[in-house]
């Protein structure tokens, strides 16, 4: 009986112990990084546009009976134009290049705020965080300048005669047409007379006689546009963000462009689409793959890469015509390469740009 429970009590004991020497002799030694990514590139696109509103006059059926004004316009209007683009990169993290550092390379490196590679054993400053610009679809309401003052508003009333019991009678459009009319005339021949010197009186000083010009021309001008209308233009800034993948982009719908709304968001459909396109530079990419290659089969392992950016030809193009064009250097057109092994054992201080991911110094301390 002794002799049963000793061996129940070792074979509960044999387990344990193997364990324990198999852990002894299997310890895993874990070495922990620093991750970071590389940066990508985004397009940052600025588009100035302009708004034109036009109303008609309420005497434009008679601009041409009492002017001589030709097909005055009758309907109002509101147009957009694409007057401006201009270009510019911004960088974020590229979700596709993310790398850890182990080892004594991770104890060097230095990272921008949001975590792409900014320098090796390096004494450069902060890199500073652009601040992004909110994109707006929400033109202005038309102003008063389009307004009429009170010249339709409140009605126009003749004297009263014998023929009506002297009571005043109220104008007929027509009538206050006409009588706008005559003071349009009535004030080209008062600034014609005064500039001509044809008064009996002069005015006092330059000063007055100058006045007297802006007046006149003022009353011509708010008679002139009850006959030919108000337009009012106004600019406008849209910003539109659009980050491309490492390969050539065609047919980016960016934004949707009517001529009667404007600038719109690209799910519009009501628009017209406004298109970027993005083609690589395929000679520059393909030397860069060629140098970039390493036959060292420890190349990486410090675990430190950089890029070497492509540069891409960018056009916006409205109904298959170019609005805009220009080149810019796009980080995830290029390559990525392992950081030669050499320059991390301390002796060297390295620094990238931290928009592209490129190598900007190399230095031996």
């Amino acid at each position: 009986m002794r002799l049963f429970a000793m061996i129940i009590a070792l074979l509960l004991v044999w387990p344990a112990a193997a364990q324990k020497t198999k852990k002894e002799e299997g310890t895993v030694v874990f070495q922990e990084g620093i991750t970071y990514a590389l940066p990508r590139t985004g397009v940052h696109l600025v588009v100035k546009a302009a708004r034109t509103q036009f109303v008609p006059g309420p005497y434009a059926a008679y601009a041409d009976q009492f002017l001589g004004i030709k097909e005055a316009r009758m309907q109002p209007q509101t147009t957009w134009e694409i007057e401006e683009v201009t270009f510019s990169t911004f960088a974020e993290p590229d979700p596709a290049q993310v790398y850890k550092s182990r080892g004594g390379a991770a104890a060097m490196l230095q990272l921008t705020p949001d975590g792409c590679l900014a320098g090796l054993n390096s004494k450069g400053g902060v890199v500073e965080t652009v601040k992004p610009e909110t994109g707006n679809f929400l033109p202005k309401a038309a102003s008063g300048k389009l307004s009429f003052f009170n010249l339709t508003d409140s009605p126009y009333f003749t004297q009263g005669d014998s023929t009506n019991n002297y009571r005043s009678q109220k104008l007929g459009i027509e009538q206050k047409a006409a009588q706008a009319a005559a003071r349009i005339l009535q004030c080209r021949t008062a600034r014609f007379e005064t500039a001509a010197g044809l008064l009996d009186e002069f005015h006092p000083d330059g000063e007055a006689y100058k006045e007297s010009l802006e007046e006149l021309e003022k009353i011509e001008h708010d008679n002139l546009a009850l006959f030919i209308g108000k337009q009012q233009k106004e600019s406008y800034t849209f910003r539109f963000d659009y980050v491309p993948q490492n390969r050539p982009v065609k047919g980016e719908v960016v934004f949707r462009f009517d001529e009667s709304r404007g600038i719109l968001p690209k799910t519009d459909l009501s628009g017209k689409p406004v298109m970027l396109e993005m083609e690589r530079d395929e000679n520059l990419a393909s030397k860069q793959e060629g140098f970039a290659r390493s036959d060292n089969p420890a190349a990486g392992a410090g675990g430190v890469y950089y890029r070497l950016p492509g540069v891409a030809e960018v056009k916006l193009i409205r109904e298959l015509t170019v609005i805009a064009t220009t080149r810019l250097t796009v980080a995830q057109f290029g390559t990525v390469a392992p950081l030669p092994e050499e320059l991390l054992d301390g002796s060297h201080s390295v620094e990238f740009h931290p928009e592209t991911g490129a190598i900007k110094s190399i230095l031996k301390k």
